[in-house]
């Protein structure tokens, strides 16, 4: 029998994806969908072990709207993390899923991350971004302007 804080999913213990699903759970809380009333919350896991929050922030002006990973992503950024081990998001639908909003992650994390997807009773499915995005476009595919250069 396994111990379930070394059994590894992505390079993740349980243990560590039962907190990311606690956190984006409660990042849930802190969402602002006043228009929507779809509340969804997000959990970086960092690659230093810290966990960044993020909740989706409507606006009455639709596209402006802030989708909770690019929340949690570009605070990730603000405060100085640049690596990203994994992300988890929480909806209070079943089964989880849906994901619409994924280029702020293509932006910033590898296509191998695994990105967790929780549902109102905390089952999960796990997909990578490249199996969410298999064609995505990232950075790797602009041209790279060499510092100095013109």
């Amino acid at each position: 029998m396994s111990d379930p804080t070394t059994t590894r999913i992505h390079g993740l213990t349980t243990a560590e994806i039962e907190l990311l699903g606690e956190r984006s759970a409660a990042a849930k809380e802190l969402s602002y969908s006043p228009y929507s009333h779809f509340r969804v919350g997000c959990a970086v896991l960092c690659e230093g072990g810290e966990i960044v929050l993020g909740a989706n922030i409507e606006n009455a002006s639709y596209p402006v709207t802030i989708c909770a990973e690019r929340t949690a992503l570009s605070r990730a950024r603000l405060e100085g993390r640049t690596t990203f081990r994994a992300l988890a998001v929480s909806t209070d639908i079943s089964p989880p899923g849906k994901m619409r909003r994924l280029g702020s992650i293509c932006e910033f994390c590898r296509l191998d991350t695994p990105v967790f997807m929780f549902d109102k009773t905390g089952d999960y499915k796990v997909l990578t971004l490249e199996q969410l995005l298999p064609m995505s476009f990232g950075p790797d595919h602009l041209k790279k302007v060499e510092q100095g250069g013109q």
